[in-house]
Formats: C-alpha cells, structure tokens, sequence
C-alpha cells in the first residue's frame, strides 16, 4: 500500500497546528510515502508564510524541509505529470498545481491524502478512479 500525501498535510508533519496528529500517524504506517517534487516547494512556500508570521524561525522552516526530504520514500518529477495534471485541471476547473497530486496517485495506484476538503470533493465529482482520504474527515472518500 502506498500513499500520495499532499502539501496539506506534509506540512502538518512539521509544525503543530489543526490536525498535526491525525497527518503524523501516517509517518507510523509501513506504507511508501509518495509527493511530487512540487511538493517541496508547496511545503517550503507554507513554511516561509510561518516564519514571516513568527511562528516558527528560519531554522525551524530549514530543518523542516530538509527533513521532508528524508520522510517520503518517492518524490515523483512533476514534469511527466503535467499533461495529466492539465487535462485534470481544465475537466475539474481546479488549479494544475493541485491536480498534480491526483495524477500522481493515478500513475501510482496510490491513495490520495488531503487535507483539502474542497480537493477531495472535486475528484469525487469527477468520477476518477482514485481513493483520496481526508485527514480532517473519518471516512476516505472512494471514487470508482
């Protein structure tokens, strides 16, 4: 079993704040943890918005994202994901940004984990065939 865990929650693995326990069990599974590369920079980008608000340091956001690196056990290229992503985007009328981790799950038959209700809501609507667990739902949402 694998999962693709977006930037919603990768964040949540670094800092304390709503739900930060629920993403961090994930880290206890003996699952491969998968993210696009464009992961990091989502992470990074929440991170310097942290540190710019004095919620955490710049150390803190450094040693957050070096250690996001160790976490996942596959960081995909975005590159090969982008067609997918686009056609996603255009369908879904969702950013391609986001749809990248949907093509990512696709291409890996991996569950899709967010945080984004609005994400997960939208795949269902799509109809696609990708599992996606809401880590601030109980039940994951299954699509067929």
């Amino acid at each position: 079993m694998s999962f693709v865990v977006d930037a919603s929650v990768a964040v949540k693995w670094l800092v304390d704040e709503p739900d930060h326990e629920k993403a961090r069990w994930y880290l206890g599974l003996p699952v491969d943890l998968i993210a696009p590369d464009i992961a990091l920079i989502e992470v990074g980008n929440a991170l310097r918005k942290k540190v710019e608000r004095t919620e955490i340091s710049r150390d803190q956001a450094r040693a957050g994202l070096e250690k996001l690196t160790r976490i996942f056990d596959i960081l995909a290229p975005t590159a090969p994901l982008v067609p997918r992503a686009l056609d996603l985007a255009l369908d879904m009328r969702h950013p391609v940004y986001d749809c990248i981790y949907i093509a990512c799950a696709e291409q890996t038959g991996a569950t899709l984990v967010t945080d984004d209700r609005r994400l997960g809501s939208k795949v269902r609507s799509a109809g696609l065939t990708i599992m996606v667990q809401l880590l601030s739902g109980s039940d994951p949402i299954v699509t067929q």
